[in-house]
């Protein structure tokens, strides 16, 4: 570990060195985590005022808002200080902070995304199941295993990041701490640690998508049984919408990290701006933006928000007559 002691910071290259484009690139990347932020936070808040979304589907959906927003947060801010002009260092610390947050809330969306299709499998295939299969005990469960499995594999990438010792030049060649630069920098042989990454990363990549299209593949079969038409174009769309988001997520995870080390390169940054950026921020209005149900609950806290204004407008101004008729004019 003595690297870490005499190289005690990294320089973040960014997403580009060409001074023309960091300031629109800063724009519109700033407007991405802002839509991020209000989308995903705002769909949380929603499912928790909203007794009529309380259910698994709703209930896997915060998690996966949380998701979006924490891994969200801890790559967009450091990615847009990049951006502008000024010092581009980050700490060993805080590099491996960023890596190990960034690993244990990506891994913990891939699970989640099981999750979800494991719960859009039973409502379409077993309704009946549904009391049993996805009780709030089981929703709790495969959340808890979610994030259990993603605070072990995380502990496991970063020891094999940032286990060894660096040396050399202190530049790293992307927008965030990821794996395959940071160990560029590394003093000694790091085959191992690179095998071991490929390994876990696929088997939870390879896993957890091979359950979300087992999931969704039954789904189609049940949905092309259908008789009603325009039942069948709706549940069409939703697999659609939704097959979009989770082919966007889990190509462009599998662009980056199943893959030799040798062939990484400067495509990496821009397979990455789409599952650290462009996905969680799309996430909120396929999932949910798109629903019936949630389109009412909106429109329910719209009406309720609307009438508490009304009456607050109300007992203000019969407070102000109360007054006047004491004799007190206001101002």
């Amino acid at each position: 570990m003595g690297g870490n002691h005499t190289q005690p910071t990294f320089i973040l290259l960014g997403i580009t060195d060409a001074p023309w484009a960091q300031a629109p690139l800063f724009g519109l990347f700033l407007l991405i985590y802002a839509i991020t932020l209000v989308g995903n936070i705002g769909l949380m808040v929603l499912v928790w005022v909203a007794p009529s979304l309380h259910t698994p589907t709703y209930f896997f959906l915060t998690h996966l808002s949380l998701a979006d927003v924490c891994y969200s947060t801890v790559i967009s801010p450091r990615m847009l200080t990049d951006l502008l002009p000024g010092d581009k260092t980050i700490s060993w610390a805080a590099c491996l902070a960023q890596f190990r947050l960034f690993a244990l809330f990506v891994t913990a969306e891939c699970h989640l995304l099981a999750a979800m299709a494991y719960d859009r499998h039973v409502a379409v295939c077993r309704p009946l199941s549904c009391v049993t299969l996805v009780s709030p005990r089981a929703c709790w469960r495969l959340v808890a295993w979610s994030y259990l499995v993603a605070s072990l594999c995380a502990l496991v990438y970063t020891g094999c990041t940032f286990g060894g010792s660096f040396c050399g030049p202190r530049r790293v060649d992307h927008f965030f701490c990821d794996a395959s630069p940071v160990l560029r920098l590394a003093c000694s042989d790091t085959r191992g640690s690179e095998v071991a990454i490929f390994a876990l990363a696929a088997a939870n990549g390879l896993g957890t998508g091979a359950v979300v299209l087992l999931s969704y593949g039954r789904i189609l079969r049940a949905v092309l049984g259908m008789r009603s038409a325009p039942g069948r174009a709706g549940a069409f769309r939703t697999c659609a919408s939704h097959s979009v988001s989770v082919s966007l997520f889990y190509g462009t995870l599998f662009f980056v990290y199943l893959q030799p080390a040798s062939r990484h390169g400067g495509r990496d940054k821009v397979a990455s701006v789409f599952y650290t950026v462009v996905s969680p921020m799309l996430n909120p209005f396929i999932y949910s933006l798109r629903n019936k149900e949630v389109r009412a609950a909106l429109g329910k806290c719209r009406r309720r928000v609307l009438n508490l204004c009304r009456q607050q407008r109300g007992e203000a101004h019969g407070s102000r007559e109360s007054w006047n008729g004491l004799g007190w004019k206001g101002p």
